[in-house]
């Protein structure tokens, strides 16, 4: 069963994520960041940040859901609602 996380512990743990996989700066991670216009994030990225976060939840964003994420925002609540 996949623990409960504040959504400050999700938004950190996101950064993580984003700074070591994707290589992106930390001063950019900010909550209302657009994943593919200021991360620059492609599609394939996209995948990948849903791979890791399945990881890190132990559950799968759907993919309905996940096209619906633009901000990083956007991905701490759709974790917060699978948890």
């Amino acid at each position: 069963m996949a623990k409960k996380y504040t959504r400050e512990q999700i938004f950190d743990r996101l950064k993580e994520i984003l700074a070591d996989d994707f290589e992106i700066e930390p001063e950019k991670l900010v909550l209302d960041a657009n994943l593919f216009e200021d991360l620059e994030l492609d599609s394939i990225d996209a995948v990948d940040l849903a791979v890791k976060l399945q990881e890190f939840t132990e559950k799968k964003i759907s993919p309905e859901n996940f096209k619906q994420i633009r901000t990083i925002d956007d991905v701490v609540s759709a974790i917060e609602e699978l948890l």
